[in-house]
């Protein structure tokens, strides 16, 4: 799948494509949250031995044939020993897969207990955080199970399959597939409606797949830009850096910009520039760029929500690329406007 550039645009032979390192916005999906030992019994302790023992190899087996047991308690116990195995040791990842779990576990995220499919979920999130499992996860056909489960599992299930498709987004071929499963529209429900782990999770989840205009695509039309518009003006969920990040690869499409515009995007991307911390005053400059490069209409839109002076402040105490940014926009800002294209500004649902 062709990936395309972050955030580009091009004013007056100066290139504007980079932006702040985003590595420290994206807080990576790590393995699961969701509980550590079970208390006072046989398996537990057997469990702690062998994460701090050198050979697991004899457990991982049994464990392995577990998963295939008739017994639903069986399979659930398996499954959660597996989780705890590879989040607690990053070496057990590699062993478990080789011993042939991963199929057994696929199949548990169909189960039709939520506990158990929550179990297979996470098992599978954590096998993902070593690279040399991503394909063999992928081929052997975890991704469509995994959206269900981010659909209809528990908040839990939810989050953690969110992460596992982003691990396995990791691989550029994947992305498509991933897409193609219909993960976008429950990722931007998580967006919209989770905790504060799954927002971050799905916003996370969005930006690795929505490198492509095929995923970009499905994410406006799923309804990305409302959440994101949200999250932005909310500076106290943590989440304006990420959801602009998020935003910034979206407005290269034109169907993006409008929703933008429509949802109340303009005046949240101005006061962010007027009291957002300094990355997040040049990446809503970037938006607004790519928002203002060919539409007089949302010129007009931008300067009328007053842009124009805390544009002119960053230009003059920003970073380098902060002012380069502004300076551009101001620009673009003060060029004439025709009488008609400030009329149709007017008729502009904001």
């Amino acid at each position: 799948m062709e990936t395309e550039n972050r955030v580009n645009f091009t004013y007056m032979g100066t290139s504007y494509g980079d932006v702040d390192d985003d590595s420290s916005a994206f807080s990576e999906c790590n393995s699961d949250r969701s509980g550590e030992f079970p208390t006072a019994s046989s398996e537990s302790r057997r469990l702690l031995m062998a994460c701090v023992s050198e050979n697991s190899d004899d457990l991982i087996r049994q464990l392995v044939a577990d998963l295939e047991s008739c017994s639903i308690d069986d399979q659930k116990q398996a499954a959660m020993e597996i989780r705890l195995l590879a989040k607690n040791k990053s070496e057990n990842r590699l062993k478990i897969a080789k011993a042939g779990a991963v199929k057994p576990l696929i199949s548990l995220i169909s189960s039709s207990d939520p506990q158990v499919q929550e179990y297979g979920v996470t098992a599978i999130l954590n096998l993902s955080l070593c690279d040399e499992n991503k394909q063999l996860i992928a081929s052997s056909g975890a991704i469509k199970p995994l959206v269900r489960s981010l659909k209809t599992g528990t908040s839990t299930a939810k989050e953690n399959a969110a992460c596992a498709l982003l691990r396995l987004s990791q691989l550029e071929e994947n992305k498509i597939l991933i897409g193609r499963s219909g993960a976008i529209p429950p990722l931007v429900s998580l967006l919209e409606n989770g905790g504060v782990r799954g927002k971050k999770d799905a916003s996370t989840a969005l930006y690795s797949l929505c490198s492509g205009k095929e995923n970009k695509i499905r994410a406006v039309q799923a309804g990305v830009m409302k959440p994101l518009v949200e999250l932005m003006a909310d500076f106290s969920s943590n989440m304006v850096d990420k959801s602009a990040y998020v935003m910034s690869l979206l407005v290269t499409l034109s169907e993006a910009k409008t929703s933008l515009v429509e949802e109340g995007g303009i005046p949240v991307l101005v006061e962010i520039i007027e009291v957002g911390t300094q990355r997040q005053k040049e990446i809503a400059v970037a938006i607004l760029l790519q928002v203002c490069e060919e539409s007089v209409v949302y010129r007009t839109l931008v300067a009328r929500e007053g842009a124009i002076p805390p544009l002119v402040a960053l230009s003059q105490s920003g970073t380098n690329r902060a002012k380069q940014k502004a300076e551009a926009l101001i620009e673009l800002l003060r060029q004439p406007r025709s009488g008609n294209a400030a009329a149709r500004a007017s008729d502009v649902s904001v």
